[in-house]
């Protein structure tokens, strides 16, 4: 194998990328697809359908259900919740289920709730304990229940408190800096993403 795979895992997918790890006790289904660089933390579940990019953490006690797309560098904090059925009932299947994309590099905190649907964007930030119900833009943080923007995010975590609510210009301690365009922020320049081994001072 070119992945790592604690002995107490199951793993029944054969579509797992290189340098990968997958913890104790955690269930990957045949067919789900997880990509290079990953970290599957202890009892978590991955279920057929589902798909992750490369360089994706996901912690301790997740379930990525069928339907679920996680882009590159995405983080998943211990025990948040995605779901992917907006009327659950017992023995009731439905043709499809609702598919939910988060988007390259964004942060899902602790027991969030992510609803069935939703879209979280590029490099945004969703804090601990929240309930996402809309989709989020990129680059914002959003939190609360339900959660709602209450700022902006560099692509290395740190926030951008200088920048005006609707329109104007900001820069990160990092180096990168960004335009807000009728409540859109985008990148100045592109960026590779951030490194996988950060030491923050």
């Amino acid at each position: 194998m070119k992945f790592f795979c604690h002995p107490t895992a199951i793993v029944e997918s054969e579509d797992i990328g290189s340098e990968t790890r997958i913890w104790a006790f955690a269930h990957v289904m045949k067919k789900a697809v997880i990509g290079r660089g990953c970290n599957i933390g202890d009892h978590s579940f991955i279920e057929s359908g589902a798909r992750i990019g490369d360089g994706v953490v996901v912690k301790n006690g997740v379930s990525i259900w069928s339907g679920v797309t996680l882009e590159d560098h995405v983080f998943v904090g211990p025990n948040a919740v995605f779901t992917n059925d907006l009327f659950p009932r017992a023995r009731v299947y439905h043709a499809e289920e609702v598919a939910t994309l988060v988007r390259e590099g964004a942060s899902i905190g602790a027991n969030a709730t992510i609803r069935c649907g939703v879209a979280i964007g590029r490099w945004a930030m969703v804090g601990a304990g929240s309930v996402v119900t809309h989709d989020v833009p990129d680059f914002v943080l959003v939190y609360g229940v339900p959660a709602c923007p209450q700022g902006w995010v560099c692509a290395c975590g740190n926030p951008l408190d200088s920048l005006p609510p609707r329109q104007g210009s900001a820069s990160c301690d990092c180096g990168r800096s960004y335009s807000l365009l009728d409540g859109r922020l985008t990148e100045d320049r592109p960026f590779p993403p951030p490194s996988d081994i950060r030491v923050i001072t």
